[in-house]
C-alpha cells in the first residue's frame, strides 16, 4: 500500500461516529460485539471471504471505531452466504452472521448500500415487488433485477426462463393476496417506526457533535 492510499484510510474523529457501535451493540446481534478479540476466525472460516471488500473481522473492527459509512456502503454484508461458519466458530461466541443481516437492513434504511450491485438490488426489488402484491413472482423479480443490473444478462437467461416456463417453473402471471391494504398498513408502521429510530439516532448525534 502506498502513502496516498494511507492517507485514504485516515479518519479524523470529526468523520467517525461513536455511537455506531453503541447501536449495533444494542440489538440481540450484536450484544456480545465488544467481547471481540480481532483473532481472524471469522474471516478464516468464510467461504466467501476472498470475494469481499472488507472481511468480516474488519468489519467488526470498522464497527467498532464508528466507521458507519464505510461499513454500510461495503459488499461484504451483501455477499454474506448465511452459512453462519463464523457464527459457530467464533470462540468469544459473537452472532456475526446475524450482525451482517442488522447492516444490512440499516444499509437500506439510510441508503447507503451500493447501487447496482446485485443483492442489494434484489433485496430492494423483492420489497417492492411485495409491498404492491403481498406475494412474490420470480420471474418478474428475475427481470427487475437484470434490468436494474446488467441488461445484457437478461437477454442470456431467455433460453433458460423459457424452458422453465415450458417445465411449468415459472410463473409469469402475478398472484396477489386479498388484503393488500392490510398488509401495506402493516409495513407503513414499521417504516414509521425506523424512521423516528432514524431520525432520533441522528438528533442524537448532531447533538453530541455540537
Amino acid at each position: 500500500m502506498n502513502v496516498g492510499q494511507r492517507w485514504k484510510n485516515i479518519r479524523y474523529e470529526a468523520e467517525v461516529d461513536p455511537k455506531f457501535v453503541e447501536e449495533i451493540a444494542s440489538i440481540p446481534a450484536g450484544q456480545r460485539l465488544f467481547d471481540c478479540i480481532q483473532c481472524g476466525t471469522c474471516s478464516g472460516t468464510c467461504p466467501v471471504s476472498h470475494y469481499m471488500d472488507q472481511t468480516p473481522r474488519k468489519i467488526i473492527a470498522m464497527i467498532r471505531a464508528g466507521f458507519r459509512r464505510e461499513v454500510l456502503a461495503s459488499v461484504t454484508t451483501w455477499l454474506c452466504a448465511s452459512c453462519y461458519s463464523c457464527s459457530v466458530e467464533c470462540p468469544q461466541e459473537i452472532k456475526i452472521t446475524d450482525i451482517m443481516y442488522a447492516l444490512k437492513r440499516l444499509a437500506i434504511q439510510e441508503g447507503v448500500y451500493p447501487r447496482r450491485f446485485p443483492i442489494s438490488v434484489l433485496a430492494r426489488e423483492f420489497y417492492r415487488f411485495v409491498l404492491k402484491t403481498g406475494r412474490n413472482n420470480e420471474a418478474r423479480l428475475t427481470m427487475r433485477l437484470f434490468l436494474k443490473t446488467n441488461l445484457f444478462r437478461l437477454f442470456g437467461q431467455t433460453l433458460l426462463g423459457l424452458k422453465l416456463w415450458r417445465q411449468g417453473r415459472m410463473r409469469l402471471r402475478v398472484d396477489r393476496i386479498k388484503s393488500k391494504r392490510e398488509l401495506r398498513k402493516i409495513i407503513k408502521v414499521l417504516d414509521e417506526q425506523l424512521a423516528r429510530k432514524k431520525f432520533k439516532a441522528k438528533a442524537i448525534s448532531a447533538g453530541e457533535a455540537v
